[in-house]
């Protein structure tokens, strides 16, 4: 069984006790989280998809810790005018482990 699910803007496809990384969130660590804006569903075969979400339908998270991405670095030049620009940046992150879909 599987889900797309919207988690703070970005699509996520999800499996039962997957770990997965997303935009930081709000909640503490060890908190449980609710994402109720399910886009699709699969349970064994039987596909539901939602219009654009799917009623009455939640994933169930785990918030297992916070932390920083790896830096990325966003390196500007223009030739022969002696112009370079490098600024860098880590992305805020969360780990939430998948508890449970329920449709």
């Amino acid at each position: 069984m599987y889900a797309i699910v919207d988690i703070a803007g970005q699509q996520f496809k999800v499996k039962k006790d997957q770990k997965i990384f997303v935009h930081r969130l709000e909640s503490e660590e060890g908190a449980k989280v609710e994402f109720n804006e399910v886009l699709l569903a699969d349970n064994e075969g039987k596909v539901k998809v939602g219009t654009p979400n799917l009623e009455g339908a939640k994933v169930t998270a785990t918030v297992l810790s916070h932390l920083r991405g790896d830096k990325v670095l966003v390196f500007k030049k223009k030739r022969r005018k002696g112009y370079q620009k490098l600024n860098g940046h880590r992305q805020y992150l969360t780990q939430i482990q998948i508890e449970n879909i329920s449709i």
